[in-house]
């Protein structure tokens, strides 16, 4: 382990639970400092006393509701005035809002496109700079599969915030080129987590085949790496890979009644399992 790597600090959003406290663990193996942000403290506290032990790296918890503008400023404020240089900005908070569009207020997508994109884009916006500055850095955008496939209902904003971290991050990473820092786009697909619980679709999730699903440490472990090698979009799994292909060799007309079909399904068994709950 390298002294430079040792010296390194990331900050990593929505590091409470799932794939986000999965790359904590995975940066903190690596020898880097830490910056967790998320609502929970308790938790982050937790982690934090946990990696310590384990690994011996700084943790600084800085709870933070991402959905509230401000918050991407006074994190920032507040590392600049301990005098810490994040070298690393993992932007992997995030959630869904499931049913159909209106039947949520502007205020529910208004906070969930804040979360999503703006703070997204603010943070790499207000940590980029110095980066560059230094000659050295990684911004890691934790997307997803649903960002390479068509929308489907009931998560009328979740494809499309996901596709536009992946254009957001392309296009940063050729802007970036030849400066020693690069933007890595991490597409999972169904992992193990707290997500579908949040959402309320895990009696949906738990109907999928075993194979498609894939365990928070190993998704972590491949944003690690594929972020150092420097990958500018990165598909984890077999499973997800072939996904992405498929429907990138689709006619877009076979991919929206593949669309139509799925969403019914889904819906019906949503149905259906509402009538047998006691």
């Amino acid at each position: 382990m390298t002294a430079e790597r040792n010296r390194r600090t990331a900050l990593i959003t929505g590091a409470s639970s799932g794939i986000g406290l999965a790359l904590a663990r995975e940066y903190a193996y690596w020898g880097c400092n830490l910056v967790l942000v998320a609502r929970r403290r308790e938790r982050l506290e937790q982690l934090a006393a946990e990696l310590k032990q384990e690994h011996g790296c700084e943790c600084i918890v800085a709870p933070a509701d991402l959905a509230d503008p401000a918050s991407s400023e006074a994190i920032v404020a507040a590392l600049e005035a301990r005098g810490k240089a994040i070298d690393v900005l993992v932007n992997n908070a995030g959630y869904g809002v499931p049913g159909k569009y209106l039947r949520q207020p502007w205020t529910v997508h208004q906070d969930f496109l804040q979360v999503m994109v703006t703070t997204v884009a603010e943070l790499t916006h207000r940590l980029l700079g110095p980066m560059v500055e230094r000659g050295h850095g990684r911004i890691v955008n934790i997307a997803s599969v649903a960002g390479h496939l068509p929308g489907s209902p009931g998560h009328t904003l979740y494809n499309a915030s996901k596709s536009w971290m992946i254009r957001f991050t392309e296009s940063l990473a050729f802007e970036l080129q030849g400066t020693g820092v690069t933007a890595t786009a991490v597409c999972p697909g169904f992992t193990y987590s707290e997500f579908h619980d949040v959402t309320g679709t895990r009696h949906l999730a738990d109907r999928l085949p075993k194979y498609m699903w894939m365990d928070a440490d190993t998704v972590a472990r491949q944003a690690y790496q594929a972020a150092e090698l420097g990958e500018i979009v990165y598909v984890n799994g077999r499973w997800n890979r072939f996904l992405v292909w498929f429907e990138r060799h689709l006619p877009r007309r076979v991919s929206y009644a593949l669309v139509r079909r799925r969403s019914k399904r889904f819906r019906d068994q949503s149905q259906q399992q509402k009538k047998d709950r006691p």
